[in-house]
């Protein structure tokens, strides 16, 4: 059979897997539970691989090996940075949120406040780091099926990025989060099952001798054109470091990873899926475990890359931005281009990475979709008054809207490394949604204003200082070649670091406490109580109890 044929097959074959599924579980979702949390029906194992299945992202399989890849020590920092993350989500919001919500973020947070400004403010925040997420899948995707079908056509590109919008729109309309719970358990097994694959293949390769690889990696680095040396690639310092600005790039990129995940809403939401608390601490705990194997997949996916891919092989890495590291890895170790093995794992590979987009775009649809109908649509212009059949198909319209809204933005984004946008999308839910949740659960003071000024002040700021970073304008690569979103005649940048983190997420902890100082609110003291009780103890947690 023609090698583009096969790929083809292959790739299409997951897809029409995930389509599936999608369809079976729709005949299981009758109630708004149902659509929003899976009927809670889902058990701490299944929840835990979900949650891997909705965290391994195309930044974790492509952006991080690619930066591995390309920066060495340095690309492997992001793999610490998400894995570190979840110890705070265990520690801090992981039970306690199961307890005191029901369906979103807003539900925790409007339990103790004014309802109106507190669900309009979570459900805002909630769209915008979903969108953040959403492009880096996109582009991950367009990349990926580009490979796939052998062009470099921008416009081909754009018709992958549409088609997977349409997709996400689907999965999440017709599945809801049983439907979406399902794909992200199979992609998870599928994704730890090719990564094993190809990682036992490139160790096969180096006698399983990891440090021969290391040196390989090394070596083959030292032999690329305008390198620093061979050594420099095992070390500290080759993208972050060099100066002070790097140097607080990197404490900006450190901070938004580990922070970050404690914020991001469609890992929120997946709290709500688990029958219990003690489920809801079991998920995280093999969470921790699956993604901690996968990032040390990360390493071994990174380096040999750098190692196998030499000369003219690597140059498609490079111009990716690293994103296509691991699908050109797998061709490398199936044979290499033109043969059947690689094509095979090229395809293999490339599907499973393009089920991960699928799996991860629904999520992050649903998330923040179900925000848009529940907080926006229900609570704040119905005031709680819609029915669940219409607070449904506002969840569906939202998600229309939202697939569109990232399409659009997806397009000018795709010369960026998709690990770097993920890292912006941490930032802005650290900034945001992080500093409220924790307020709220731990400070018997904090109030509505507080709250409000929290996620508005954190979110205005981590988009602000982005905007006028070199990431949108003025930043170049090595070669002189454009590496904003702007072309490189304009130039507006003059906030320094690329990543907004070490100054918005404090500021969105400082807007929380400025704003619950200044207030003039009455003490809702006896509703921290009761939140108190309920987050701890579970009592009453299936109440939808407002105050």
């Amino acid at each position: 059979m023609d090698h583009q044929a096969l790929t083809t097959i292959l790739f299409l074959s997951v897809v029409a897997l995930t389509l599936a599924i999608t369809i079976w579980a729709s005949r299981n979702t009758k109630s708004a539970a149902d659509y929003y949390a899976g009927g809670r029906s889902f058990s701490g194992v299944q929840n835990g691989l979900a949650i891997g299945g909705d965290y391994m992202s195309a930044a974790s399989f492509l952006g991080i090996s690619g930066a591995i890849a390309i920066y060495g020590y340095d690309g492997f920092l992001y793999s610490i940075g998400f894995l570190v993350a979840w110890l705070v989500a265990l520690l801090l919001v992981a039970e306690m949120l199961r307890n005191s919500g029901k369906f979103t973020m807003a539900d925790q947070l409007a339990y103790r406040m004014r309802q109106r400004p507190v669900r309009t403010a979570a459900a805002t925040s909630t769209v915008v780091v979903s969108i953040f997420y959403l492009l880096a899948q996109m582009v991950g995707a367009g990349a990926l099926v580009a490979l796939l079908l052998g062009v470099d056509s921008q416009a081909v590109k754009n018709l992958v990025i549409l088609g997977v919008g349409v997709l996400m729109i689907f999965y999440v309309t017709v599945g809801g989060m049983k439907g979406t719970t399902w794909v992200q358990i199979v992609k998870a097994v599928l994704l730890m099952a090719g990564s094993a694959l190809i990682v036992v293949m490139v160790l096969a390769k180096f006698d399983f001798n990891l440090s021969e690889l290391l040196g390989s990696a090394a070596q083959a680095y030292g032999e690329r054109p305008d390198n620093k040396g061979a050594s420099s690639f095992l070390e500290p310092g080759l993208q972050y470091g060099a100066d002070l600005t790097s140097k607080l790039n990197f404490l900006s990129l450190g901070l938004a990873l580990v922070l970050g995940t404690a914020g991001l809403p469609h890992i929120l939401i997946r709290f709500y899926t688990v029958p219990t608390s003690r489920d809801a601490r079991k998920s995280v705990l093999w969470a921790i475990g699956l993604i901690g194997v996968f990032y040390l997949f990360t390493l071994v996916l990174g380096f040999g890359a750098a190692a196998l891919l030499k000369g003219d092989d690597f140059a498609p890495v490079k111009e990716s931005k690293g994103n296509l590291a691991s699908p050109l890895l797998a061709e490398a170790v199936g044979g290499g281009s033109g043969s059947t093995g690689g094509a095979i794992l090229l395809a293999v590979i490339a599907a499973v990475a393009f089920a991960t987009i699928l799996a991860v775009v629904a999520g992050l649809t649903l998330a923040s979709s179900t925000s848009v109908a529940h907080d926006l649509y229900n609570n704040v212009l119905r005031k709680g008054k819609a029915t669940e059949k219409e607070e449904l198909r506002m969840t569906r319209i939202a998600a229309g809207t939202i697939g569109l809204i990232a399409i659009i933005l997806a397009i000018p984004a795709q010369n960026l490394n998709i690990a770097f946008l993920v890292a912006l999308a941490f930032a802005v839910a650290a900034s945001a949604n992080l500093p409220s949740i924790v307020y709220n659960m731990f400070w018997r003071r904090f109030n509505t204003r507080g709250a409000v000024w929290s996620i508005y002040g954190g979110l205005l700021s981590a988009i602000t200082l982005v905007f006028f970073s070199p990431v949108v304008s003025g930043q170049l690569n090595a070669d002189g070649t454009n590496a904003a979103l702007f072309p490189e005649s304009v130039d507006f940048s003059w906030f320094p670091l690329e990543n907004p983190g070490l100054v918005s997420i404090p500021l969105g902890f400082f807007f929380g406490w400025l704003g619950t100082v200044t207030s003039k609110e009455p003490s809702a003291e006896e509703c921290f109580t009761e939140l108190e009780v309920r987050a701890l103890t579970v009592a009453g947690a299936e109440q939808a109890v407002d105050h």
